[in-house]
């Protein structure tokens, strides 16, 4: 059910409903637009009449929603959600006519690996640094991040030069340690369905960073989102990195279409990740190409100085220099689209 507010309607009535919905045992969600205000109620175990809601002061109409994903649907907030993500340097803005840029090696490895990645990103505009901190390999014999010390270069990355910090939480215990060092919380493709942790981080204060799983639909990506925001955090955004296919020349196949399928469904920003979605270096800047052409809200790329040494996906990793020129291309695409990169 979305019960949707007077252009005009105060606070106090806005709350008065809130409260209302919240004494039947449901759970109201507040969503600001930008016209007025709806109020979306999750909670209800089967269809209950809540007509008598119209009669309160500042509603408009109540209206069922029938899709199974209600927070996260268009139905409840048409507009597209815009993301603020605050930094050292400055706000970062994710959806609507902003894409987002999102750089760094997959894994922290060493200090000095990630300064000079960093140093050499500064450069080029990109405002948000990503780095694995904890890494869920599939083999356990695989470098598997440096957990709390990684952080800790991180937020060092964060001081020295202004980047907001996305990095992965893998369980609740790292989810805490995560909201306590970064910017954004990335939930990656292996708990995409950890629905234990998506509780968890919509708990968290932080935007989160939703990774579509291998294998998983457009509906149960959707429904994995719904868990966050059902829980209270509204600032989620999504991220395709490519699915598991018969195809034999990539990694994964980077399934682009999803984007706009997305954005016909959900007011949700969605990012894609070029890096995972291919697996391989020289794919990267096509495909980041593509996805700002398709209407993505940003990137999340792979780059480190010295791929070939890397502990943990060099070979999909591009160089400082790289991610210069695709930072030039992808501009002019967005100037196209009216879009800017930030």
């Amino acid at each position: 059910m979305l019960v949707v507010m007077q252009s005009h309607a105060t606070e106090e009535q806005v709350r008065a409903v809130c409260d209302r919905i919240d004494s039947l045992g449901m759970k109201a969600h507040p969503i600001p637009g930008s016209a007025r205000t709806a109020i979306g109620i999750t909670g209800n175990s089967g269809a209950v009449d809540l007509g008598f809601l119209e009669s309160m002061p500042g509603v408009i109409e109540c209206i069922p929603v029938t899709k199974p994903y209600k927070l996260v649907s268009r139905d409840v907030k048409a507009e597209d959600s815009i993301i603020k993500i605050p930094t050292p340097s400055g706000d970062v803005f994710v959806g609507g006519g902003h894409i987002a840029m999102v750089a760094g090696p997959c894994a922290v490895e060493t200090e000095e690996q990630c300064f000079t990645v960093a140093q050499q990103l500064r450069s080029t505009g990109v405002r948000l640094f990503r780095g694995g901190a904890y890494k869920p390999r599939t083999s356990p014999y695989s470098f598997q991040g440096l957990g709390l010390s990684g952080l800790k270069i991180l937020s060092h990355i964060r001081k020295q030069f202004g980047f907001g910090i996305v990095t992965e939480a893998i369980d609740n215990e790292s989810l805490d340690l995560v909201e306590e060092y970064a910017d954004v919380i990335q939930i990656g493709a292996r708990n995409m369905q950890n629905f234990s942790l998506l509780k968890r981080a919509g708990r968290a204060k932080l935007p989160i960073l939703l990774k579509r799983g291998m294998s998983a639909t457009l509906d149960e990506f959707l429904m994995a989102a719904e868990y966050i925001l059902s829980e209270g955090n509204y600032n989620v955004m999504l991220c395709e990195r490519g699915v598991r296919t018969f195809s034999d020349f990539s990694r994964n196949t980077l399934d682009l279409a999803i984007v706009p399928a997305v954005k016909k469904r959900s007011h949700l920003p969605i990012l894609v990740d070029p890096s995972h979605g291919t697996g391989k270096r020289h794919k990267v800047l096509p495909l980041s190409r593509a996805a700002v052409a398709v209407g993505a809200d940003g990137l999340l790329v792979e780059v480190h100085h010295q791929p070939e040494k890397a502990l943990s996906d060099g070979i999909q990793s591009i160089l400082p220099s790289e991610f210069t020129s695709l930072m030039s291309e992808v501009q002019q695409i967005a100037a196209v689209l009216h879009r800017q990169i930030n």
